[in-house]
Protein backbone atom coordinates (compact mmCIF):
# COMPACT_ATOMS: atom_id res chain seq x y z
CA UNK A 1 0.00 0.00 0.00
CA UNK A 2 1.95 3.09 -1.33
CA UNK A 3 1.10 6.44 0.34
CA UNK A 4 1.65 10.14 -0.80
CA UNK A 5 3.32 12.32 1.31
CA UNK A 6 1.09 14.93 2.81
CA UNK A 7 1.44 18.55 4.23
CA UNK A 8 -0.93 21.46 4.42
CA UNK A 9 -0.63 24.21 1.84
CA UNK A 10 -0.17 27.65 3.81
CA UNK A 11 -3.88 28.84 2.20
CA UNK A 12 -5.40 25.50 3.58
CA UNK A 13 -4.39 25.95 6.96
CA UNK A 14 -4.87 29.83 6.86
CA UNK A 15 -8.68 28.49 5.66
CA UNK A 16 -8.92 26.06 8.32
CA UNK A 17 -7.12 28.72 11.19
CA UNK A 18 -10.33 31.49 9.89
CA UNK A 19 -12.89 28.48 9.69
CA UNK A 20 -13.22 27.98 6.17
CA UNK A 21 -11.45 25.96 3.50
CA UNK A 22 -14.67 23.65 4.53
CA UNK A 23 -15.10 20.48 2.44
CA UNK A 24 -11.61 20.67 0.39
CA UNK A 25 -9.44 21.19 3.68
CA UNK A 26 -11.31 18.29 5.47
CA UNK A 27 -10.65 15.99 2.73
CA UNK A 28 -6.71 16.59 2.85
CA UNK A 29 -6.94 16.24 7.16
CA UNK A 30 -9.15 12.79 6.24
CA UNK A 31 -6.22 11.39 3.80
CA UNK A 32 -3.51 12.31 5.96
CA UNK A 33 -5.35 10.51 9.02
CA UNK A 34 -5.62 7.55 6.39
CA UNK A 35 -2.25 7.45 5.95
CA UNK A 36 -1.39 7.63 9.41
CA UNK A 37 -3.35 4.58 9.78
CA UNK A 38 -1.65 2.52 7.48
CA UNK A 39 1.67 3.55 8.28
CA UNK A 40 0.75 2.24 11.75
CA UNK A 41 -0.62 -0.62 10.40
CA UNK A 42 2.75 -1.76 8.91
CA UNK A 43 4.22 -0.53 12.59
CA UNK A 44 2.59 -3.55 14.22
CA UNK A 45 3.92 -5.93 11.71
CA UNK A 46 7.63 -4.29 11.84
CA UNK A 47 7.31 -4.16 15.27
CA UNK A 48 6.49 -7.52 15.99
CA UNK A 49 9.49 -9.30 13.97
CA UNK A 50 11.38 -11.76 15.88
CA UNK A 51 8.00 -12.52 18.25
CA UNK A 52 6.30 -15.78 17.76
CA UNK A 53 3.10 -13.16 17.22
CA UNK A 54 4.92 -12.32 13.88
CA UNK A 55 3.94 -14.90 11.82
CA UNK A 56 0.05 -14.00 12.79
CA UNK A 57 0.53 -10.47 12.45
CA UNK A 58 1.97 -10.94 8.86
CA UNK A 59 -1.14 -12.88 8.18
CA UNK A 60 -3.80 -10.12 9.25
CA UNK A 61 -1.45 -7.95 7.18
CA UNK A 62 -1.42 -9.62 3.93
CA UNK A 63 -5.33 -10.67 4.60
CA UNK A 64 -5.90 -6.67 4.46
CA UNK A 65 -3.42 -6.09 1.24
CA UNK A 66 -5.37 -8.49 -0.81
CA UNK A 67 -8.72 -6.87 0.19
CA UNK A 68 -7.12 -3.57 -0.78
CA UNK A 69 -6.06 -5.14 -4.20
CA UNK A 70 -9.85 -6.63 -4.93
CA UNK A 71 -12.01 -3.85 -3.16
CA UNK A 72 -10.06 -0.53 -2.26
CA UNK A 73 -13.21 1.45 -1.57
CA UNK A 74 -13.98 -1.68 0.78
CA UNK A 75 -10.54 -2.40 2.36
CA UNK A 76 -10.26 1.95 3.24
CA UNK A 77 -13.18 1.77 4.90
CA UNK A 78 -12.15 -0.78 7.95
CA UNK A 79 -8.76 0.76 7.54
CA UNK A 80 -10.14 4.54 8.40
CA UNK A 81 -11.84 3.56 11.27
CA UNK A 82 -11.19 5.18 14.80
CA UNK A 83 -10.37 2.23 16.46
CA UNK A 84 -7.82 0.62 14.20
CA UNK A 85 -5.14 3.19 14.28
CA UNK A 86 -5.75 4.15 17.80
CA UNK A 87 -5.08 -0.08 18.65
CA UNK A 88 -2.46 -0.12 15.93
CA UNK A 89 -0.22 2.93 18.00
CA UNK A 90 -1.51 0.75 21.53
CA UNK A 91 0.67 -1.76 19.77
CA UNK A 92 3.39 -0.07 18.43
CA UNK A 93 3.66 1.47 21.83
CA UNK A 94 3.12 -1.82 23.91
CA UNK A 95 6.01 -3.56 21.67
CA UNK A 96 8.31 -0.64 22.34
CA UNK A 97 8.20 -1.40 25.95
CA UNK A 98 5.08 0.57 26.59
CA UNK A 99 2.40 -0.66 28.68
CA UNK A 100 0.89 -3.32 27.20
CA UNK A 101 -3.29 -3.50 28.16
CA UNK A 102 -5.99 -5.82 26.71
CA UNK A 103 -6.30 -6.72 23.09
CA UNK A 104 -2.49 -4.68 22.70
CA UNK A 105 -1.41 -8.00 20.51
CA UNK A 106 -0.04 -7.97 17.28
CA UNK A 107 -1.89 -10.69 16.44
CA UNK A 108 -4.98 -9.02 16.36
CA UNK A 109 -4.13 -7.66 13.12
CA UNK A 110 -5.74 -10.69 11.49
CA UNK A 111 -9.11 -9.31 13.04
CA UNK A 112 -8.65 -6.33 10.45
CA UNK A 113 -7.88 -8.05 8.04
CA UNK A 114 -10.43 -10.21 8.37
CA UNK A 115 -12.75 -7.15 8.57
CA UNK A 116 -11.59 -6.08 5.37
CA UNK A 117 -11.85 -9.57 3.81
CA UNK A 118 -15.64 -9.74 4.44
CA UNK A 119 -16.01 -5.57 3.36
CA UNK A 120 -14.28 -6.77 0.33
CA UNK A 121 -16.45 -9.71 -0.52
CA UNK A 122 -13.11 -11.64 -0.90
CA UNK A 123 -13.19 -15.24 -0.43
CA UNK A 124 -10.46 -16.10 2.65
CA UNK A 125 -10.26 -17.91 5.63
CA UNK A 126 -8.01 -16.52 9.15
CA UNK A 127 -7.88 -17.93 12.27
CA UNK A 128 -8.63 -14.94 14.75
CA UNK A 129 -8.20 -14.90 18.68
CA UNK A 130 -10.96 -14.39 20.65
CA UNK A 131 -11.31 -11.62 23.58
CA UNK A 132 -13.62 -11.98 26.87
CA UNK A 133 -15.63 -14.33 24.74
CA UNK A 134 -15.73 -12.44 21.32
CA UNK A 135 -14.26 -11.29 17.99
CA UNK A 136 -14.55 -7.68 17.33
CA UNK A 137 -14.28 -7.26 13.46
CA UNK A 138 -13.43 -3.52 13.35
CA UNK A 139 -16.38 -1.70 11.25
CA UNK A 140 -18.59 -4.70 11.29
CA UNK A 141 -19.44 -5.88 14.70
CA UNK A 142 -18.39 -8.56 17.31
CA UNK A 143 -19.24 -12.43 17.33
CA UNK A 144 -19.65 -14.12 20.61
CA UNK A 145 -17.40 -16.86 20.39
CA UNK A 146 -17.24 -19.71 23.54
CA UNK A 147 -13.28 -20.93 22.68
CA UNK A 148 -10.20 -19.30 22.50
CA UNK A 149 -10.07 -18.58 18.46
CA UNK A 150 -12.36 -19.03 15.46
CA UNK A 151 -11.71 -19.01 11.61
CA UNK A 152 -13.39 -16.44 10.17
CA UNK A 153 -14.53 -17.10 6.67
CA UNK A 154 -15.41 -14.81 3.79
CA UNK A 155 -16.90 -15.07 -0.02
CA UNK A 156 -19.25 -12.69 -1.81
CA UNK A 157 -22.34 -12.41 -0.35
CA UNK A 158 -21.73 -14.12 2.96
CA UNK A 159 -19.01 -14.04 6.20
CA UNK A 160 -18.93 -16.81 9.43
CA UNK A 161 -16.99 -16.34 12.84
CA UNK A 162 -16.81 -19.47 14.19
CA UNK A 163 -20.26 -21.11 14.13
CA UNK A 164 -21.57 -17.59 13.85
CA UNK A 165 -23.75 -16.44 10.66
CA UNK A 166 -23.26 -13.15 9.88
CA UNK A 167 -26.28 -11.18 8.85
CA UNK A 168 -26.53 -10.11 5.20
CA UNK A 169 -26.64 -6.80 6.86
CA UNK A 170 -23.58 -7.07 8.82
CA UNK A 171 -25.00 -3.77 10.83
CA UNK A 172 -27.29 -5.19 12.30
CA UNK A 173 -28.01 -8.13 14.92
CA UNK A 174 -28.14 -12.11 14.42
CA UNK A 175 -27.60 -15.16 16.56
CA UNK A 176 -24.73 -14.89 18.28
CA UNK A 177 -23.73 -11.50 16.31
CA UNK A 178 -23.59 -7.32 17.68
CA UNK A 179 -23.81 -5.66 14.70
CA UNK A 180 -22.14 -1.90 14.89
CA UNK A 181 -25.08 -0.13 14.31
CA UNK A 182 -25.60 2.69 10.83
CA UNK A 183 -27.18 6.36 11.44
CA UNK A 184 -27.68 8.05 7.53
CA UNK A 185 -29.11 11.48 7.34
CA UNK A 186 -28.19 13.69 4.31
CA UNK A 187 -24.59 13.11 4.28
CA UNK A 188 -23.83 12.10 7.81
CA UNK A 189 -23.40 8.49 7.51
CA UNK A 190 -21.79 6.93 10.94
CA UNK A 191 -21.75 4.01 12.80
CA UNK A 192 -23.11 3.70 16.66
CA UNK A 193 -19.65 1.83 18.02
CA UNK A 194 -20.33 0.55 21.41
CA UNK A 195 -18.41 -2.47 21.03
CA UNK A 196 -15.03 -2.15 19.95
CA UNK A 197 -12.60 -1.86 23.23
CA UNK A 198 -10.55 0.87 20.94
CA UNK A 199 -13.31 3.00 20.36
CA UNK A 200 -12.11 5.62 22.72
CA UNK A 201 -8.97 5.19 24.47
CA UNK A 202 -8.69 5.69 28.06
CA UNK A 203 -12.11 6.34 28.67
CA UNK A 204 -13.64 5.03 31.62
CA UNK A 205 -17.42 5.91 30.96
CA UNK A 206 -18.38 4.85 27.67
CA UNK A 207 -21.67 2.83 27.36
CA UNK A 208 -21.79 -0.76 26.82
CA UNK A 209 -24.73 -2.00 24.30
CA UNK A 210 -26.84 0.82 23.93
CA UNK A 211 -30.38 1.00 22.02
CA UNK A 212 -29.77 2.44 18.67
CA UNK A 213 -33.16 4.02 18.55
CA UNK A 214 -32.88 7.28 20.42
CA UNK A 215 -29.70 8.02 18.49
CA UNK A 216 -30.87 7.29 15.60
CA UNK A 217 -33.78 10.01 16.75
CA UNK A 218 -31.27 12.90 18.23
CA UNK A 219 -28.67 12.42 15.42
CA UNK A 220 -31.57 12.71 12.25
CA UNK A 221 -32.80 15.48 13.84
CA UNK A 222 -29.67 17.62 15.11
CA UNK A 223 -28.65 16.93 11.01
CA UNK A 224 -31.94 19.15 9.89
CA UNK A 225 -30.64 21.51 11.91
CA UNK A 226 -27.20 21.92 10.74
CA UNK A 227 -27.77 21.33 7.00
CA UNK A 228 -30.36 24.06 6.84
CA UNK A 229 -29.02 26.57 9.17
CA UNK A 230 -24.87 25.55 9.28
CA UNK A 231 -24.37 23.56 6.06
CA UNK A 232 -20.81 24.50 5.76
CA UNK A 233 -19.95 22.92 9.00
CA UNK A 234 -22.47 20.15 8.13
CA UNK A 235 -20.26 19.46 4.94
CA UNK A 236 -17.18 19.41 7.10
CA UNK A 237 -18.53 16.78 10.27
CA UNK A 238 -19.99 14.62 6.75
CA UNK A 239 -16.40 14.62 5.86
CA UNK A 240 -14.75 14.06 8.96
CA UNK A 241 -16.56 11.60 11.29
CA UNK A 242 -17.58 8.28 11.33
CA UNK A 243 -18.41 7.03 14.23
CA UNK A 244 -20.13 8.19 17.07
CA UNK A 245 -19.44 6.37 20.67
CA UNK A 246 -21.91 7.07 23.31
CA UNK A 247 -20.61 7.51 26.80
CA UNK A 248 -22.85 7.40 30.19
CA UNK A 249 -24.96 10.60 30.89
CA UNK A 250 -23.23 12.58 34.04
CA UNK A 251 -25.92 13.72 36.57
CA UNK A 252 -25.79 17.05 35.23
CA UNK A 253 -25.54 18.59 31.70
CA UNK A 254 -23.71 16.38 28.91
CA UNK A 255 -19.94 15.21 28.11
CA UNK A 256 -18.25 15.07 24.46
CA UNK A 257 -14.90 14.30 23.79
CA UNK A 258 -12.55 13.42 20.78
CA UNK A 259 -9.18 12.02 20.70
CA UNK A 260 -6.52 12.04 18.03
CA UNK A 261 -5.49 8.62 18.45
CA UNK A 262 -9.09 7.95 16.89
CA UNK A 263 -9.35 10.34 13.99
CA UNK A 264 -13.46 10.28 12.74
CA UNK A 265 -14.89 9.08 16.02
CA UNK A 266 -17.21 11.61 18.92
CA UNK A 267 -17.96 10.00 22.24
CA UNK A 268 -20.78 11.47 23.47
CA UNK A 269 -23.67 11.12 25.91
CA UNK A 270 -26.96 10.79 24.25
CA UNK A 271 -28.15 14.39 23.97
CA UNK A 272 -31.37 16.31 25.22
CA UNK A 273 -32.55 17.71 22.08
CA UNK A 274 -31.31 18.38 18.72
CA UNK A 275 -29.70 21.99 18.68
CA UNK A 276 -27.25 20.61 21.65
CA UNK A 277 -26.67 17.66 19.82
CA UNK A 278 -25.63 20.02 16.77
CA UNK A 279 -23.76 22.39 18.34
CA UNK A 280 -21.44 19.46 20.21
CA UNK A 281 -20.90 18.03 16.44
CA UNK A 282 -19.58 21.26 15.49
CA UNK A 283 -17.68 21.52 18.69
CA UNK A 284 -15.77 18.16 18.51
CA UNK A 285 -15.36 18.46 14.73
CA UNK A 286 -13.31 21.05 15.78
CA UNK A 287 -10.98 18.91 17.62
CA UNK A 288 -10.47 16.55 14.77
CA UNK A 289 -9.54 18.84 12.21
CA UNK A 290 -6.84 20.48 14.85
CA UNK A 291 -5.93 17.06 15.96
CA UNK A 292 -4.91 16.19 12.44
CA UNK A 293 -3.33 19.50 11.76
CA UNK A 294 -1.04 18.75 14.34
CA UNK A 295 -0.04 15.55 13.19
CA UNK A 296 0.98 17.65 10.21
CA UNK A 297 2.63 20.90 11.62
CA UNK A 298 3.39 22.10 14.92
CA UNK A 299 1.92 25.04 16.11
CA UNK A 300 3.12 24.97 19.55
CA UNK A 301 6.42 24.79 21.62
CA UNK A 302 7.57 21.66 23.63
CA UNK A 303 5.72 21.89 26.83
CA UNK A 304 7.13 23.76 29.67
CA UNK A 305 5.13 23.15 32.67
CA UNK A 306 3.49 25.81 32.82
CA UNK A 307 -0.51 25.80 33.21
CA UNK A 308 -3.58 28.41 31.97
CA UNK A 309 -6.83 29.07 32.98
CA UNK A 310 -9.55 27.86 30.42
CA UNK A 311 -13.31 29.81 30.88
CA UNK A 312 -14.45 26.38 29.87
CA UNK A 313 -12.42 23.48 32.24
CA UNK A 314 -12.31 23.19 35.91
CA UNK A 315 -8.92 22.14 35.98
CA UNK A 316 -5.59 24.67 34.72
CA UNK A 317 -4.53 23.55 31.28
CA UNK A 318 -1.39 23.41 29.29
CA UNK A 319 -0.92 24.90 26.10
CA UNK A 320 -1.72 22.90 23.68
CA UNK A 321 -4.76 21.74 25.25
CA UNK A 322 -5.63 25.33 25.75
CA UNK A 323 -5.46 25.59 22.13
CA UNK A 324 -7.66 22.93 21.28
CA UNK A 325 -10.34 24.45 23.55
CA UNK A 326 -10.14 28.04 21.80
CA UNK A 327 -10.09 26.41 18.37
CA UNK A 328 -13.23 24.17 19.24
CA UNK A 329 -15.25 27.29 21.21
CA UNK A 330 -14.41 29.20 17.88
CA UNK A 331 -16.61 26.74 16.19
CA UNK A 332 -18.66 27.02 18.74
CA UNK A 333 -19.00 30.64 18.88
CA UNK A 334 -19.76 30.21 15.07
CA UNK A 335 -22.26 27.93 15.78
CA UNK A 336 -23.91 29.95 18.08
CA UNK A 337 -23.84 33.37 15.73
CA UNK A 338 -25.56 31.67 13.05
CA UNK A 339 -28.60 29.95 15.17
CA UNK A 340 -29.09 33.02 17.02
CA UNK A 341 -30.44 34.17 14.18
CA UNK A 342 -33.11 31.50 13.13
CA UNK A 343 -36.48 32.10 13.25
CA UNK A 344 -37.92 31.20 16.60
CA UNK A 345 -34.36 30.07 18.50
CA UNK A 346 -34.50 30.84 22.02
CA UNK A 347 -32.81 33.66 24.29
CA UNK A 348 -30.04 30.82 25.24
CA UNK A 349 -28.12 31.51 21.51
CA UNK A 350 -27.62 35.20 22.40
CA UNK A 351 -26.31 34.27 25.42
CA UNK A 352 -24.12 31.36 24.12
CA UNK A 353 -22.74 33.56 21.41
CA UNK A 354 -22.02 36.33 23.91
CA UNK A 355 -20.16 34.16 26.27
CA UNK A 356 -17.84 31.84 24.03
CA UNK A 357 -16.69 35.08 21.89
CA UNK A 358 -15.34 37.04 25.26
CA UNK A 359 -13.91 33.83 26.17
CA UNK A 360 -12.49 32.55 23.25
CA UNK A 361 -11.05 36.33 22.75
CA UNK A 362 -9.58 35.87 26.34
CA UNK A 363 -8.16 32.55 25.72
CA UNK A 364 -6.34 33.29 22.54
CA UNK A 365 -4.82 36.53 23.67
CA UNK A 366 -3.22 34.41 26.40
CA UNK A 367 -1.98 31.82 23.75
CA UNK A 368 -0.16 34.86 21.62
CA UNK A 369 1.36 36.42 24.71
CA UNK A 370 2.69 33.14 25.83
CA UNK A 371 5.77 33.26 24.01
CA UNK A 372 5.15 29.07 22.80
CA UNK A 373 4.07 29.15 19.63
CA UNK A 374 5.94 28.73 16.32
CA UNK A 375 5.98 30.24 13.39
CA UNK A 376 3.20 28.80 11.96
CA UNK A 377 1.40 29.03 15.20
CA UNK A 378 1.45 32.61 15.53
CA UNK A 379 0.11 32.75 12.14
CA UNK A 380 -2.51 30.04 12.58
CA UNK A 381 -4.14 31.70 16.16
CA UNK A 382 -3.20 35.43 14.22
CA UNK A 383 -6.29 34.08 11.85
CA UNK A 384 -8.09 32.74 14.83
CA UNK A 385 -7.91 36.43 16.55
CA UNK A 386 -8.74 38.17 13.80
CA UNK A 387 -11.95 36.08 12.77
CA UNK A 388 -13.24 37.40 16.14
CA UNK A 389 -12.30 41.00 15.97
CA UNK A 390 -15.05 40.54 13.01
CA UNK A 391 -17.19 39.65 15.69
CA UNK A 392 -16.85 41.90 18.78
CA UNK A 393 -18.96 44.16 18.05
CA UNK A 394 -21.69 42.94 16.65
CA UNK A 395 -25.12 43.82 19.02
CA UNK A 396 -25.99 41.35 21.35
CA UNK A 397 -29.05 41.86 23.90
CA UNK A 398 -28.23 43.28 27.78
CA UNK A 399 -29.85 41.09 28.76
CA UNK A 400 -28.31 38.01 27.57
CA UNK A 401 -25.00 40.12 27.41
CA UNK A 402 -25.24 40.20 31.73
CA UNK A 403 -26.43 36.46 31.73
CA UNK A 404 -23.06 35.73 29.56
CA UNK A 405 -21.00 37.81 31.92
CA UNK A 406 -22.25 36.25 35.44
CA UNK A 407 -21.97 32.72 34.33
CA UNK A 408 -18.20 33.47 33.08
CA UNK A 409 -17.67 35.25 36.84
CA UNK A 410 -18.98 32.19 38.44
CA UNK A 411 -17.20 30.25 36.65
CA UNK A 412 -13.63 32.04 37.30
CA UNK A 413 -15.00 32.65 40.77
CA UNK A 414 -14.85 28.43 41.46
CA UNK A 415 -12.27 27.93 39.60
CA UNK A 416 -10.20 30.42 41.39
CA UNK A 417 -11.63 28.60 44.76
CA UNK A 418 -10.21 25.18 43.59
CA UNK A 419 -6.93 26.17 41.98
CA UNK A 420 -5.84 29.09 43.11
CA UNK A 421 -4.96 32.41 41.17
CA UNK A 422 -4.78 32.11 37.72
CA UNK A 423 -1.20 32.08 36.63
CA UNK A 424 0.47 34.97 35.50
CA UNK A 425 3.17 35.02 32.66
Amino acid sequence: MNLPRHRIPGPVLTALAIGEGGTPAVRELVAAEYSKHVTFLWGVVTAARGSAQYPLARAGYDLLTEASRVNPTAAERVIRHPSVGAWARRVILACRGGQAGLGTEPQRLRAVGAAAAIQAGLSAEIEVAVTDGRIVLPSLGAAMVPRHDAVVRSGPGHAQVGDVELPADPHSDGPGWLGLRKVRAGSLDVLIDDLDPFRMPDMQDLEPRVDAQPWDAVLRDAWLVLEQNHPEVAAEIGAAVSVIVPRRRPPHGEVSTSSPEAFGAIAMSLPPDPVTCAVTLAHEVQHLKLGAVLDLVSLTLPDDGRRYYAPWRNDPRPLNGLLQGAYAHLGVTRFWRRQREVPGSPPRADVEYARWRAATALVIETIRSSGRLTDAGLEFVGEMARTLSHWKDEPVPDQALAAAQHAAESHLSQWQAENGPIPVG
